[in-house]
Order: structure tokens, then C-alpha cells, then sequence
């Protein structure tokens, strides 16, 4: 097993060092424009490996040749969001490099699975699969793996509760209009409607909206990494490992949920052919509204792209 990760930045270096710990691949490619940070990065997380005891070759490389043959390919190249600045202030700038990233991998990697984790997400992950001109499975992104996990923390911290007893969705697209569900978010298998009272769970919801912001507040010049490149390694997990996994995911929609022709985050089951299902789940008329507003307003983002 082969994994590329696009971009040596916070997120990428953070995604390559979790999966060279988990040894979810025997080789592990960092690929940078910038000319020595993926190559001494790479060299850092490798001279870790005795230490910790993995065997997992981490390469380096400003070109793509090194990510030939790759079996998936994790794309988080972009500029960081930063304070004031809206998700749709990110896209034409980081349309054009995942555009350059996507057809420059699936030059020499036709086979891989790209999972996008660029920011705008939804608008990326579409960005991505018109430039290396793959198949909707083949094409996924991480959104809804996050944002259920801020959901669950923000959940376990109210209650006083272990994480682990914390389940949640998200769906829609990752942004403001993204639809958290707190019908089918539970503690132990009980509905949080029924351990806490609404103005909890709109105060909960209105956080998880505002989690990828919250972040940026408190760092000034950055970005979060640490979760997102978690929610990203699960993804991949599930991929390599064929756990078949349900979890909620961006990805090109072709009449599910009443949606068409655009990227939103839906449970799906994830194995070793990437997008193996896409879970329709009910959802009652207020929710199914809150769904199809997310995904036109990724739909609009998508019209507004300088392809």
C-alpha cells in the first residue's frame, strides 16, 4: 500500500505522521511546492521509526514522480483560512491548485482513491474529480467525519460523558449551512433530544457550525490540523483496511436525497473501492429543507468557479 499526501503544511505533515503510526501503508509520499519542507519533514518522521517501531518508508518530494503508483492520494493544498474570511473567500485561489494537484497525481497514480480535504471542501472535492476525470466512488471528501467529531466532543463535554459513548451526524455541505442531526446523534444509543433540552442542542449545533472558525479566532494565523487530519486517517482506514465503515462524507450526488450533480456530506460506506454506498437515511421535511439549502448553496459556489 501506497499513500501520497498533497501538502507539507499543518494538515498534510499531521495526516502523513498518523499514518505512518498507524502503518496504514508501506510508503508514505509528502509532495510540497516549497523546495525542502516535504523532504525534511519526511526525513523527521522517519528517523522517528525506530522509536516507535514502525516500518513505513516516508519519502519527500517536490515533484509527483515519487507518487507514482499510489493507491490513495489525500489532497490538503491550499491557502489556510484565516480570520474574517469566509470559505468561499478560499475558492478560486485554491481551485486552481487542486486542480494542478488532482491532474498532476492521477498523471502517474490512474488507479488511486483521492480523498480532497481542501478548503472550500464541497467545491474542492468537485474540483478535484472533474480535473483527474475519475468516477464519483473514487473522489471523496472529509467534512462530515470532522464536523460529527466536533458535534460528539462538543456532546460529551455537555453531558460529562466519555467520547467514546458519543455518536453523531452531520450532513450537508462543510460550512455554515452544514445540517448537524440531532435525531440520530446519541449517547449509548439514547437520542441527545432526550438528555438534553432544545436550547442545549441549538447551542450545541450553532457550535458545531462554528468549530472550524472557532479555531482560527484562537490561533490568529492558522488553522485546525489535528482533528482534521484524524477525521481524514479514519477515512483512509476504513479505505485500506476494507473496514466498510458507514461514515458521513462529501460526494457527488446523483439523485440521492433528491440532490443532483453536486458534492455533499452523506453517510456512505467506505471500502477498499473507496464509495461503496451511499446510506439514505429519513429525514423528516425540516431537515430534508436544511439538506437541499446546503447543497445549493454549494451548488451556487460551484457556478461561481473559474474552471
Amino acid at each position: 500500500m501506497k499513500i501520497t499526501v498533497i501538502g507539507a503544511g499543518n494538515v498534510g505533515a499531521t495526516t502523513a505522521q498518523r499514518l505512518v503510526d498507524k502503518q496504514l501503508a508501506n510508503e508514505v509520499v509528502l509532495v510540497d511546492v516549497l523546495e525542502g519542507i516535504p523532504q525534511g519533514k519526511a526525513l523527521d518522521m522517519f528517523e522517528a521509526s525506530p522509536v516507535e517501531k514502525v516500518d513505513v518508508r516516508v519519502v519527500g518530494s517536490n515533484t509527483y514522480d515519487a507518487t507514482a503508483k499510489s493507491d490513495i492520494v489525500v489532497i490538503t493544498a491550499g491557502i489556510a483560512r484565516k480570520p474574517g474570511m469566509s470559505r468561499d473567500d478560499l475558492m478560486n485561489t485554491n481551485c486552481a491548485i487542486v486542480r494542478n494537484c488532482a491532474s498532476s497525481a492521477v498523471a502517474v497514480s490512474p488507479d488511486a482513491i483521492f480523498i480532497v480535504v481542501s478548503n472550500p471542501l464541497d467545491v474542492m472535492a468537485y474540483v478535484a474529480m472533474k480535473a483527474a476525470k475519475l468516477p464519483r466512488e473514487r473522489v471523496i471528501g472529509m467534512a462530515g467525519v470532522l464536523d460529527a467529531a466536533r458535534f460528539r466532543s462538543f456532546i460529551a463535554l455537555e453531558l460529562n460523558v466519555s467520547v467514546e459513548d458519543v455518536n453523531a451526524f452531520v450532513l450537508g455541505g462543510h460550512g455554515d449551512s452544514m445540517v448537524p442531526l440531532p435525531r440520530y446523534s446519541t449517547v449509548a444509543g439514547i437520542p441527545i433530544t432526550e438528555l438534553l433540552d432544545q436550547q442545549a442542542v441549538d447551542r450545541l449545533v450553532k457550535r458545531t457550525r462554528d468549530g472550524g472558525i472557532e479555531i482560527v479566532n484562537f490561533l490568529k494565523t492558522g488553522s485546525a490540523y489535528y482533528a482534521p487530519s484524524a477525521a481524514t486517517v479514519a477515512m483512509v482506514e476504513s479505505i485500506v483496511r476494507n473496514k466498510k465503515r458507514i461514515l458521513p462524507c462529501s460526494v457527488y450526488l446523483q439523485g440521492e436525497y433528491g440532490l443532483q450533480n453536486t458534492f455533499a456530506g452523506v453517510p456512505v460506506k467506505l471500502g477498499r473501492n473507496g464509495m461503496e454506498q451511499i446510506i439514505q437515511i429519513k429525514l423528516n421535511p425540516d431537515e430534508q429543507a436544511a439538506l437541499a439549502k446546503s447543497a445549493a448553496d454549494v451548488t451556487a459556489s460551484i457556478g461561481k468557479l473559474q474552471m
